[in-house]
């Protein structure tokens, strides 16, 4: 079980749409945002893991037609979560403060999140911890999955909201944000380019 835990935790800790936008939103809109936030990435993710143990992940992205409507779903709406980051905060903003990203944010980014399939897939299809008690083990990797998870993501929005308070000058902000934005969008490019 140690080697299922690091696996998770090198898995779920290196930059992907996740943690980089609960960074963002962090960033952004402070701590109870990023909150909010990531409850909605927790319970997608858990969807997300739900999808890839009954076999229905595989079976919708088994249809060219349907992988490549969600690409283009996904690709659209992590766009839009990366534009809302890299301008939220300044004066080129247009989703200003009352519209944060929120519960329902995170619940959608998750089922588009290609990296949110590879990792639950590897993790749940590899590392036979209990071959002879099948539903044992997915509960156990469940637990293990959401115990690693849960603090590392609220790291990344403390980390982002750390930058925020440390009251950098408007164009250095925008710059930060931008950053955050263009490394999520670069992440998902390479996921997608190395076939996840």
């Amino acid at each position: 079980m140690l080697t299922f835990a690091a696996a998770v935790f090198f898995l779920i800790i290196t930059p992907g749409p996740g943690v980089l936008s609960a960074a963002g939103v962090g960033a952004a809109f402070g701590m109870r945002s990023g909150l909010r936030y990531v409850l909605g990435l927790l319970i997608g993710n858990n969807l997300v893991i739900l999808a890839v143990i009954s076999g229905l992940a595989a079976l919708i992205l088994a249809s060219p037609a349907l992988r490549t409507f969600l690409f283009v779903l996904s690709t659209g709406y992590l766009l839009y979560l990366a534009a809302r980051i890299a301008f939220a905060g300044s004066k080129l903003a247009f989703a200003p403060a009352e519209t944060e990203p929120g519960v329902i944010n995170g619940i959608l980014l998750q089922p588009i999140n290609p990296k949110a399939y590879a990792v639950n897939t590897a993790l749940f299809s590899g590392f036979a911890l209990m071959p002879d008690a099948l539903v044992a083990e997915a509960a156990w990797k469940l637990l293990i999955v959401n115990a690693i998870w849960l603090p590392i993501h609220v790291l990344w929005v403390w980390f982002g909201v750390q930058l925020k308070a440390l009251d950098l000058a408007p164009h250095r902000q925008r710059r930060i944000n931008y950053a955050m934005a263009a490394s999520m969008l670069l992440v998902v490019a390479l996921a997608v380019a190395s076939g996840i």
